[in-house]
């Protein structure tokens, strides 16, 4: 943990289980005159425990952690100290992240190929009370609700956990189940019981259903004639 290098200046607790991402951030708040760096973690866990003691003003926060979910955290975070605000800044840029962070309680969504400048200013925005995003995922936003598609929070597909999403995800990604347990590090029996709750959550009857659902979620789109030129809905949806 770094310590509080400026007492007069808006906290900031940095969480990334990458060490150069906290020295880099750490190094650029720490030069502005009205921001520094209380703390910093790698894990969910380290992370909560410090900020419970230390109640930042704001906490920046990768969504992919090594020992949990930063959509989580970003939960325990808003329940244990809601008077710090949380800033994802993240490599994915998926609605799939982006709603379950929003849902979750964060105030901003931040791209890792963003330039400095749009942390910076994430963090001065959410100071102020306002919300900021990456230019990338305001428009995707607005594309989706444009085209009718609610957000995660109005939709069946918010009662998944957080395991469950990530496999109805990768499903929309086309990845059969065997390239989703190498991904997720899981046994393919895990990942095909995740299909199993997935349908009977969704409502959806067999694994051609699950497949098609999870495309039109990914893409925002019809997939049907996607699906049936790879002919791919056997292999990657699992047993009916």
């Amino acid at each position: 943990m770094t310590p509080d290098t400026g007492s007069q200046k808006k906290r900031v607790f940095v969480v990334d289980d990458h060490p150069l991402v906290r020295e880099w951030l750490t190094a650029m708040i720490n030069q502005q005159a009205d921001l520094a760096v209380c703390g910093d973690a790698a894990t969910a866990a380290e992370a909560m425990q410090n900020i419970m003691a230390l109640k930042p003003n704001v906490a920046i926060v990768d969504v992919s952690l090594r020992d949990s979910s930063g959509i989580d955290l970003i939960k325990d975070i808003k329940s244990t100290s809601p008077e710090t605000a949380v800033i994802v800044l993240s490599m994915h840029e998926e609605a799939h992240h982006v709603q379950r962070a929003i849902r979750a309680g964060a105030r901003g969504y931040i791209l890792k190929r963003d330039a400095t400048t749009k942390v910076l200013a994430a963090i001065r925005s959410v100071l102020e009370g306002k919300s900021c995003f990456s230019v990338e995922v305001s428009k995707m936003l607005v594309e989706r609700a444009v085209q009718g598609w609610p957000l995660l929070t109005d939709s069946l597909v918010g009662t998944l956990s957080e395991r469950e999403c990530e496999v109805f995800n990768l499903l929309g990604r086309c990845y059969s189940t065997r390239r989703i347990a190498q991904e997720m590090q899981i046994g393919l029996k895990t990942v095909q019981t995740f299909c199993s709750r997935i349908k009977e959550k969704l409502n959806l009857s067999n694994g051609t259903e699950l497949l098609r659902e999870a495309l039109r979620w990914h893409d925002g789109r019809d997939q049907d004639e996607h699906v049936e030129k790879d002919g791919k809905i056997a292999d990657v949806a699992g047993p009916s």
